[in-house]
């Protein structure tokens, strides 16, 4: 059985130009959703008058020091949501309320008299003491319970379908324009579901951060998000719109996650632009960037995960299931962990690609390094 195992943490190689002194070093996380809300947009011209561009984009393009780096990181924010996603939407002021119903998390969102409900159980751990780090599974964790049991960490659910229900084709869920975001934000219909979820689970934040620790037991600077196939997705995603997440681990996330479209070109049998789920995606990125024209996307994939740094971020892939496109998620991985390593916090990005195992399935042969990351950056160890 065909085993390929990559493993990208780069503290040994950092260079003397990359090196900050303590005081200097990028924080762990950061205690609002954007730190840049209000960068100007960058110039979005028409899909076709963009410059054809076959290698994978410059994520740093710009960036001198890490002081430029939140500029450099809205700009790659609103290309995404631009070309690919769709609109993630600003609160107001007040628009989002919230309170604990014995232990679970019940958030209410108000957009000029039409309101969206979440509610979400939190599993508080039996030892330790509050306030509790907290991993947020999207859609479920599939992260085995033994890399969890015995540690000070809380649990909750981000149950996406009270923002957006639709997962697969084959499951039963409304249409766009109909689900609760739409209602919501009706001039959103055209939004694709990942962008949608990532606003979902920032208005959780929100409700934890509005309620504070007295209330929750929850510590906000030790959050975590996880999911696996297209939850995988989505928790790259959540983590890369929301800079009060301190760790994202994205499992076999597949195309569309952290796999280079531009690389899945090339590749056959895997998901790749022209065959995704395009609920998933805004409609007009098949339109506008479908076969060839990939090369004319002015972003890829590296940077969705980029967008998470200074902030700690594990992939994991599993190359027996062709589909998730595991070759095209490599050379991904290798650009997006440069922009960790530019700003000498290489040790906070990890790869890890591992067959011989069922899909969503972590094999133990992963659990030192899945651990390794839970609990330096939810734990602080």
């Amino acid at each position: 059985m065909k085993r390929i195992y990559l493993l990208l943490t780069v503290a040994t190689v950092l260079s003397a130009k990359a090196q900050h002194t303590a005081d200097s070093i990028p924080p762990l996380v950061y205690s609002v959703e954007n730190t840049l809300p209000d960068s100007p947009k960058p110039v979005m011209p028409p899909a076709a008058e963009l410059p054809v561009i076959h290698e994978l984009p410059d994520p740093l393009e710009g960036v001198t020091a890490f002081s430029d780096w939140a500029y450099r990181r809205n700009i790659l924010g609103h290309l995404i949501q631009h070309y690919e996603l769709g609109e993630k939407p600003v609160m107001p002021p007040g628009a989002v309320s919230a309170y604990m119903d014995a232990d679970t998390l019940i958030v209410k969102v108000n957009v000029e008299g039409r309101e969206l409900v979440m509610r979400s159980t939190i599993k508080y751990p039996k030892m330790g003491h509050p306030p509790y780090a907290l991993m947020i599974g999207t859609s479920g964790i599939s992260l085995p319970r033994q890399l969890f049991e015995g540690k000070p960490i809380a649990t909750m659910v981000f149950h996406e379908n009270q923002v957006n229900d639709y997962s697969h084709i084959w499951h039963n869920h409304h249409t766009r324009g109909q689900h609760p975001f739409d209602r919501l934000y009706p001039h959103l219909q055209s939004n694709g579901a990942y962008i949608e979820w990532a606003w979902g689970l920032s208005r959780l934040l929100d409700g934890l951060q509005i309620l504070g620790t007295d209330q929750t037991r929850i510590d906000m600077e030790h959050i975590g998000v996880t999911g696996c196939s297209y939850a995988g997705k989505m928790a790259l995603y959540c983590g890369a719109f929301d800079e009060r997440i301190a760790l994202t681990i994205s499992q076999e996330p597949g195309g569309g996650g952290a796999a280079a479209w531009r690389v899945s070109h090339t590749l056959q049998g895997v998901e790749d632009l022209d065959h995704t789920d395009y609920h998933w995606f805004l409609e007009s990125m098949r339109d506008n960037f479908g076969g060839d024209s990939v090369y004319r996307l002015p972003f890829d994939q590296h940077e969705v995960c980029a967008m998470i740094c200074p902030r700690a971020l594990l992939l994991l892939g599993n190359p027996d299931w062709k589909w998730l496109a595991d070759e095209a998620m490599k050379p991904s991985a290798e650009a997006a962990r440069r922009v960790w390593e530019r700003f000498g916090i290489g040790d906070r990005f990890g790869c890890s690609i591992l067959g011989g195992h069922n899909h969503c399935m972590l094999p133990e042969s992963q659990y030192p390094i899945v651990q390794s990351f839970i609990d330096r950056f939810l734990l602080g160890e």
